[in-house]
């Protein structure tokens, strides 16, 4: 019997609450959002590249044509379950080439992917699964110290949504599927209907005093997203990203999945960050770029084997996540050899900042750069007045690669202005060239006798202290 799932909100030709008409058709016109899904962009880039690599795990190659076939095979898994367009998917795996293949299947068919870290547990995982009302979890039957199968064992009377478990690189025990026998289906999946303004994912943030958010993100805002990285990141097909973080966090996604699919980039996958491995990885894969957090940035800069490693290819890092130290950024640009800069973005909205080929390596190293694309930002007082260049406010954010809202729509109101703008929260200031300087967030304001202090400022000060590695307010 099939449980009743709570209704994904659908997507117009007027995405709601976020996008107004005008400036939905304006993003059209420009050519952000093309009306094509994830699955329409990824299929026309493999005939053009079909025979060159579209991932790398370990000794294992992945061709962008084999990707397609495995997609399809799995995709056609799913439909036999009954799979189909608007039906949550969701995937609790590591960074393995199974994970992109799903994300593709779920792709293909029209429904929604709702990844999920590989690290959360019981409260994190049983919030996320009961509120996104998932028919379909993949997992791994064992992954580092954690035994999936035991925990969704542990779940599964709270989630009547829950089908189907699909157990990945392992194989299945009384009411499981086997990864290998469903992607192995003989069965062609039917084509879904292209609706790229229709939900394509259901991401949660990693909110860290409240229950998580769900973030919904359209087929047109994440494929808006990944061809606006092409200009700022000076993409090209013969660039090869290495992908440490999560293939099931947002950065994942867009660097190992949707630039590709655009692009016919090449991402090489990392399940666990060892800044040794990663190296070696850069020489061997003659990896170009990567994104990531301040943390893997240092790892890299200050590892004992950088001297002796080949990192000729390396052209760019970009760094963001968390605070970036100034000092940071400069000294690797330096160690590595390559463009290191700040970029500015949420889960909500993966990119609204960063430095481009032409802005000068000052603005790389002290500021989150200048909006992306077609991206606009609007800095406000508590009133929500514009205050002049150079002074602090809130941020908001328009732009083409914007989510489309929560999946609880109560949270749209606080999070949205009437005119359609997206409060994130953050407090910045632009100079008069356009770049952005985070401040600190609204909540992080510490006030001390009266006084209003930045967080985000106590820890510039902080780690500006040779002794300070990494500091957290």
């Amino acid at each position: 019997m099939r449980h009743a799932m709570p209704t994904i909100p659908r997507v117009t030709t007027a995405p709601a609450p976020t996008y107004r008409p005008a400036e939905a058709d304006r993003y059209r016109v420009e050519g952000w959002w093309r009306g094509e899904s994830i699955w329409d962009a990824f299929a026309a880039t493999v005939g053009r590249v079909r025979t060159k690599t579209a991932l790398v795990e370990g000794e294992a190659r992945t061709s962008f044509a084999a990707l397609a076939a495995m997609a399809e095979r799995l995709a056609g898994g799913l439909q036999g379950l009954g799979v189909g367009s608007g039906d949550v998917v969701a995937l609790q795996l590591p960074n393995w080439t199974e994970t992109v293949v799903a994300l593709l299947a779920v792709a293909r068919l029209g429904a929604v992917a709702n990844p999920v870290l590989p690290v959360y547990r019981r409260r994190e995982l049983g919030f996320i699964l009961g509120e996104s009302g998932a028919r379909v979890l993949f997992i791994p039957g064992r992954h580092r110290d954690c035994d999936h199968r035991a925990l969704i064992r542990d779940l599964r009377a709270e989630l009547p949504a829950l089908e189907h478990v699909v157990v990945v690189r392992d194989g299945a025990l009384a009411g499981e599927h086997e990864y290998g026998a469903l992607a192995g289906s003989e069965s062609s999946a039917d084509r879904a209907p292209a609706n790229a303004d229709a939900i394509a994912l259901l991401i949660y943030t990693s909110g860290t005093t409240a229950d998580a958010k769900g973030v919904l993100h359209s087929h047109e805002t994440l494929l808006a997203e990944a061809r606006s990285l092409g200009a700022v990141h000076e993409l090209v097909p013969t660039d090869t990203v290495l992908m440490p973080s999560p293939l099931t966090h947002i950065s994942g996604i867009v660097h190992a999945l949707l630039v590709p699919a655009v692009y016919g980039t090449t991402a090489v996958l990392l399940d666990r960050w060892e800044p040794g491995e990663a190296l070696a990885l850069v020489g061997r894969e003659r990896v170009t770029y990567m994104v990531g957090a301040p943390t893997f940035l240092r790892d890299l800069a200050e590892h004992p084997t950088l001297a002796s490693s080949d990192t000729s290819s390396f052209r760019l890092f970009s760094c963001g996540g968390a605070a970036v130290d100034p000092t940071l950024v400069r000294e690797s640009a330096a160690r590595l050899g390559c463009v290191v800069k700040r970029v500015y973005g949420s889960t909500e909205f993966p990119t609204v900042t960063t430095s481009g080929p032409d802005d000068p390596p000052a603005r790389r190293v002290e500021t989150e750069g200048r909006p992306i694309g077609a991206v606009e930002l609007r800095i406000v007082d508590e009133a929500g007045e514009p205050v002049p260049a150079g002074h602090e406010g809130e941020i908001l954010a328009r732009g083409p690669e914007c989510f489309v809202g929560y999946r609880d729509p109560a949270l749209n109101a606080e999070a949205f202005t009437p005119d359609g703008w997206f409060r994130t929260g953050d407090l910045g200031a632009v100079d008069a060239a356009g770049a952005l300087r985070i401040t600190g967030r609204r909540k992080d304001i510490i006030i001390r006798k009266g006084e209003n202090i930045s967080a985000r400022e106590l820890e510039e000060l902080i780690a500006m202290h040779p002794a300070v590695a990494e500091v957290a307010v």
